[in-house]
C-alpha cells in the first residue's frame, strides 16, 4: 500500500478523524488562550497605569482615609479602624474609621475609572508595627502619572488638615518616629510668661533661620541651628518649647538619649529621618552625660543601658553626616555640668537662661490668671508683684501658678497670702 493510499485510509477512518478534530479544536483553544494572556500584557503593559503604595510608606493611611472619603464611599466591604479625638477640654472622644477591606474595590475619580486592591501578607509581618504587611495597588487606564500625583496630594491635604492648629509630638520607636498620643491643641506663646525679651529673641531667630536658607547656602554654613535653653527646674523651658513649636507651625520630636538600646549609628539615623518640619527636643541633657572635666571616662548617665557615645552624639550634631534644615533644642537645669565641647558654638548658636520670676513676670502672670474684669487688677497684680519680690526668695513660675490654683477664684487671697508660695508649692 502506498502512503498516499494509506493517508486515504486513515482519513475514511470516522475515529481517527474525531480524534483529530479534537486534537486540532485543544491546540486552537491553546493559542486563543495564550494569545488574549499575552494581549491582557501587552495592554496593561501599555496602556494602563498601576501604583503600588505599602503599609510602611507615610502616605499609605492618608491614601486609606481618602479612598474612604473621596473615592470608594459606596462600597460595601469595610473594615473598622479605631482612633480617639481629643478635644479642646481634654476630653476624648471615641472615633471608627471604615476603609476598604482586603480585596478589590473600584471608584471613579475626575472621569476615570480606578481598580483598587487592597492585599494582606499573612506569613509577612512589618517589625515595627507587628501586623501583617499590607499593600493598596491602584490600576487605571492610561499613561498619565498625574492622576495619582493628584490623588496623593489631596490626601496629605486632607491629612494635615485634620491636624490644623495642633501640634503633634513624635517619639523614636525603633529606627523610625511614630506620633506620640492625640495631637495637642497649639499652645498661645503668649501663656508663656518669660522674662523681658527672650521670648521675642528666640522666635526671632528662629523664624529668620527658616526663611533664609539660601543665605547659609551662599557662604557655605551647615544650614542647622541649635539653641539651649538652661536655668531651674520650674521656669518654663519644656513649655517655652512646645509654645514655640505651635508658633512655628512644627511638630517636636522628642529624643532621650538614654533610652535602652540606642546606639550612636541609630541616633544619627533618627535625627536625619525626623519628620519634616519638627523641632529634636534633647530634656536634661546633663543627664545623659558628665563633663570629661569630672571624669576619665565618657560614660552615659545609666552605664550599661544605652551604648550611645558622647563623641557619637558631637557628631550626630555637626559632623560629616549630620542632616541640615534641622533646628534642635537641649534644655538642662545645670550649664556648668555640660562639657564645653558640647555647647560651643556650631552646637549650641543660641543659649538662653530661663530663671526664676522677675517683678514684671509676676505681674504678667496675675494678669494672665485673674481674667475678670476688675478696674483695679492693674494694681492687684503690681501690688503682688511688689509683695512676692519683698521676701527675697527664689521663685519659679510654676510655684506662682500652683499658688494661683490653689486661690484661682479669689484674687484678694492670693494678695494677703503671699507666704504660702515657698508653703504649699
Amino acid at each position: 500500500m502506498t502512503l498516499i493510499e494509506y493517508v486515504q485510509t486513515l482519513s475514511d477512518n470516522p475515529y481517527f478523524g474525531a480524534g483529530f478534530g479534537l486534537f486540532g479544536l485543544g491546540a486552537g483553544a491553546a493559542l486563543l488562550r495564550k494569545g488574549v494572556q499575552v494581549g491582557a500584557v501587552l495592554f496593561r503593559r501599555h496602556y494602563m497605569i498601576t501604583l503600588e503604595v505599602p503599609c510602611r510608606d507615610k502616605s499609605y493611611q492618608w491614601l486609606l482615609q481618602w479612598i474612604t472619603l473621596k473615592g470608594a464611599g459606596k462600597t460595601q466591604h469595610l473594615s473598622v479602624e479605631t482612633s480617639f479625638e481629643q478635644r479642646e477640654t481634654g476630653h476624648v472622644k471615641t472615633k471608627y474609621n471604615f476603609i476598604p477591606s482586603i480585596g478589590t474595590h473600584f471608584f471613579r475619580y475626575k472621569g476615570n475609572w480606578i481598580k483598587v486592591e487592597r492585599t494582606r501578607e499573612q506569613q509577612t509581618l512589618d517589625l515595627h508595627a507587628g501586623v501583617p504587611w499590607e499593600t493598596v495597588v491602584l490600576t487605571a487606564f492610561g499613561k498619565n502619572k498625574s492622576i495619582y500625583f493628584n490623588i496623593l496630594e489631596e490626601a496629605r491635604e486632607m491629612a494635615l488638615k485634620e491636624h490644623e492648629g495642633k501640634t503633634i509630638m513624635y517619639v523614636a520607636m525603633g529606627s523610625e518616629w511614630r506620633q506620640f498620643g492625640h495631637a495637642r491643641k497649639r499652645r498661645p506663646l503668649k501663656s508663656v510668661v518669660l522674662d523681658t525679651g527672650i521670648s521675642e529673641r528666640i522666635i526671632k531667630d528662629c523664624k529668620e533661620f527658616i526663611n533664609n536658607p539660601s543665605w547659609y547656602n551662599e557662604r557655605g554654613i551647615p544650614y542647622r541651628r541649635g539653641y539651649l535653653l538652661h536655668g531651674p527646674p520650674g521656669c518654663g523651658k519644656s513649655s517655652y518649647i512646645t509654645a514655640l513649636a505651635g508658633e512655628l507651625e512644627y511638630g517636636i520630636c522628642v529624643l532621650n538619649l538614654s533610652e535602652r538600646g540606642l546606639t550612636d549609628d541609630r541616633l544619627n539615623h533618627l535625627l536625619a529621618v525626623a519628620p519634616q518640619q519638627t523641632i529634636i527636643l534633647l530634656e536634661d541633657i546633663d543627664a545623659a552625660f558628665t563633663s570629661r572635666k569630672d571624669s576619665k571616662e565618657v560614660k552615659a548617665a545609666y552605664d550599661g543601658l544605652n551604648r550611645v557615645t558622647f563623641s557619637g552624639l558631637l557628631n550626630c550634631l555637626d559632623g560629616v553626616a549630620s542632616t541640615e534644615g534641622r533646628i534642635l533644642f537641649m534644655t538642662t537645669n545645670y550649664l556648668d555640668r555640660l562639657d564645653p565641647a558640647l555647647v560651643r558654638p556650631g552646637r549650641v548658636d543660641v543659649k538662653e537662661y530661663i530663671g526664676w520670676c522677675s517683678a514684671s513676670q509676676v505681674e504678667q502672670m496675675f494678669l494672665r490668671f485673674y481674667k475678670e474684669p476688675n478696674k483695679d487688677s492693674g494694681t492687684l497684680a503690681t501690688e503682688f508683684a511688689k509683695s512676692v519680690v519683698s521676701f527675697k526668695k527664689d521663685v519659679s513660675p510654676a510655684q506662682i501658678q500652683g499658688y494661683f490654683m490653689f486661690h484661682k477664684n479669689n484674687p484678694d487671697a492670693v494678695i494677703n497670702n503671699v507666704g504660702q508660695i515657698w508653703e504649699i508649692t
